[in-house]
Formats: C-alpha cells, structure tokens, sequence
C-alpha cells in the first residue's frame, strides 16, 4: 500500500471501511442459527416512560423482535418497513428493543419515525440478550422471529426488507414448531 492510500485509510475511514465490511458479511450471512427464547422473556427491560418491564405478557403469541439503536444507520432503514408490517395487521406482534440508556430519547425518536410498535429498552443487558439470542457478534440490527410455541424459527443480522419480512412472518405463523438449523 503507497502512503498515500495508507493516510487516506487512517483514522475515521478505516473504521468506516471495517464497519461496512462487518455489515456486509454479516447480511450476506443473513441468517443466524436460531437459539432459546428464554432469555428474551426473562429480560428485564424499561418501557419509554422509564416502567420496568418484561416481555411475559408477549408469551404465546408470534413475534418479531427487532433489536435496534437510534446511532445504527440500517437500524433507521429498517424502521418504515416494521412500521408497514404492524399496520398490516398480519397476527404476528412486532416489537422493537432499543441497546440505549435513555427512555425519553428513544421515545422522541420513535415518534419522529413514526413507530407504531411497542419499544423497550434493553440498557446495559443488550448485547448479553443478542448473544443470548444468537449474534454472537452482537451486530444491529438484529431480529428474531418466534412462532406462538415460543420457539425462535429464524434470526437476521441485518436491515430487513419487506419481502424477509414477509417470510418471517409466515414462518412466526406456522404451528408445527421449526427444526432448528445447524450454525
């Protein structure tokens, strides 16, 4: 590498360069081989009026939990097509957990974008949860699609399109529970 191509990579643009090669292989990747839904419900988590929550009330029913921070640039991508899929009423619930600290914050942004989705504050337990989940390498975003038997039967890194998203919803959908894929 010359020195002018190592000056230009310094810095700011190599850390831009290695985020974009982490997303791009990681949504190349897509899917992620699914884990226990256990961790998500026994969560404790914060509602956008600063209420400690759990997610138990959600037990039983298909999901699609999208984790998500208001600095994730796929994140605010990803946030219309989510918003489209709760007002189309398909029966599977979707809900947005935030990796942020500051409810009225997230709550602001939220509104500006429209969200008409329940959001929850993950604080410091948010990338143990994703991990728990299975992102092991804690990318945002990252969604997680549970059938009503409570079974995780897909996980994404990556902004979801509204064709994934379709598909996620058939597969939240289904009755009989998924095999789970190998990694």
């Amino acid at each position: 590498m010359t020195g002018a191509a190592a000056r230009w990579l310094h810095g700011p643009r190599l850390m831009g360069l290695v985020a974009f090669l982490v997303s791009h292989f990681a949504v190349a990747a897509g899917t992620i081989a699914p884990a226990d839904s256990t961790a998500l419900f026994a969560a404790d988590l914060i509602d956008l009026d600063s209420q400690a929550v759990t997610l138990g009330k959600y037990r039983g029913k298909p999901l699609i939990v999208n984790f998500w921070a208001r600095w994730c640039g796929p994140c605010k991508v990803e946030i219309p097509e989510l918003v489209s899929l709760q007002k189309r009423n398909t029966g599977v619930e979707v809900l947005g957990l935030n990796l942020e600290n500051n409810a009225p914050t997230v709550r602001d942004f939220a509104f500006a974008y429209d969200v008409n989705y329940p959001v929850f504050l993950t604080k410091e337990s948010g990338l143990a949860l994703m991990q728990a989940l299975g992102n092991s390498k804690s990318v945002l975003p990252f969604t997680v699609v549970i059938n009503r038997h409570g079974n995780i039967v897909s996980t994404h890194v990556g902004a979801m399109t509204r064709e994934k998203l379709d598909a996620a919803v058939q597969l939240a959908l289904r009755s009989v529970p998924e095999p789970k894929q190998s990694p």
